[in-house]
């Protein structure tokens, strides 16, 4: 064998060694604004959920260099429309891909205005290692400029990255990485709208260029203290929004209609007014489970600043956001009744 052929036989070696290397990525599809599709390029007007899975594939072709695809719908919907049964759904698939062992990373595409609780969910649920990676995108697919392409690139490329592994369910958006817990939604309309308002972003990836500088510390997937196999239903819990003069009415509602929890988006460090605190004590006398946070959109809700939750048996949601605390309250109330326990839970979660 001459040398050229010998240079030959080692390039396509290493060509094939190098595509068998690729990692399989599943996309699962639940519609929202990155599957929407409108009339006009220079329109805010658009359906949610138009397109499939493949169709939004078909457009960043440049995502099967990088990983070994498959695609996946799960539901088309704008994520305003999400529910139970498309949550518990949508995170049994995701733990049983996560437990193949050509599976190695999961990305979810789905709308923004639900996509942090959904995040938070499947990051308590899933008992996986494995990168799951959520994606979406503030314009439609046919929007001029529209930013779900790199978006799907990018979030792949995440899903693809070693480094992404043991860090909970992961959102990326507008080029930057950030954990479930702490990611919320700041802005109606900008591509700038995720942000972590207490701890900040954990990573960047530019163009598909991944880099990483922070890791969640409170429980997550394999640490959580639930797990998806074990929830066939979720309890209801509420969110009632303080504001001067509000009235007990809402509690007294939410609980007739069967809440098992309320959670209070609270004035300031989670004051509530007068007559609404005294319909929360009720309440929870009755067996409610009440967790007071905020509605400025970040710092801790504190313990018995000017609220004696000690007296009025509330517990507070730490830096959890009146929607991630509600996420935490549900699954804490699908594990147990015990206060003392669903307390420990917004300390370690």
């Amino acid at each position: 064998m001459n040398l050229f052929s010998k240079f030959t036989l080692a390039a396509l070696f290493i060509a094939s060694s190098l595509a068998a290397a690729k990692p399989n990525i599943y996309i699962l599809a639940t519609g929202g604004t990155i599957a929407g599709s409108g009339q006009s390029e220079l329109s805010g007007d658009y359906k949610s959920g138009a397109k499939s899975v493949d169709e939004l594939l078909a457009a960043v072709p440049q995502i099967n260099d990088i990983a070994t695809i498959k695609g996946e719908q799960i539901s088309n919907i704008g994520s305003q429309e999400m529910n139970d049964e498309i949550w518990l759904k949508l995170a049994n698939r995701v733990s049983e891909l996560l437990t193949k062992n050509d599976v190695d990373g999961v990305v979810i595409m789905y709308g923004t205005d639900t996509m942090e609780e959904t995040a938070y969910f499947l990051s308590l649920v899933i008992k996986s290692k494995k990168p799951i990676v959520f994606v979406g995108s503030m314009r439609s697919s046919t929007s001029i400029s529209a930013d779900g392409p790199l978006n799907i690139y990018n979030a792949v490329s995440v899903a693809a990255d070693k480094n992404a592994r043991e860090k909970g369910a992961l959102v990326v958006m507008n080029d930057e990485i950030h954990a479930a817990r702490e990611v919320t939604k700041t802005n109606t309309t900008n591509v700038a709208a995720f942000t972590s308002p207490n701890s900040g972003k954990i990573g960047t990836v530019n163009y598909g260029v991944v880099n990483f500088y922070m890791a969640p510390l409170r429980k997550h997937t394999i640490s959580s203290d639930f797990n998806i196999k074990d929830i066939k239903a979720l309890p209801r819990v509420d969110i009632i929004y303080a504001h001067p003069q509000d009235v007990g009415d809402f509690v007294e509602t939410a609980v007739q209609k069967g809440a098992k929890g309320i959670v209070v988006a609270g004035m300031g460090n989670g004051n509530l007014y007068p007559d609404t605190e005294a319909a929360l004590a009720k309440a929870s006398e009755a067996g409610v489970i009440v967790v007071r946070s905020s509605r400025t959109g970040s710092g801790s809700t504190s313990v018995g600043s000017e609220v004696d939750d000690a007296k009025l048996g509330f517990l507070t949601a730490d830096n959890l956001n009146p929607q991630k605390a509600r996420v935490l309250l549900i699954l804490a109330l699908s594990k147990s009744s015990d206060k003392a326990k669903i307390k420990e839970f917004f300390a370690t979660h």
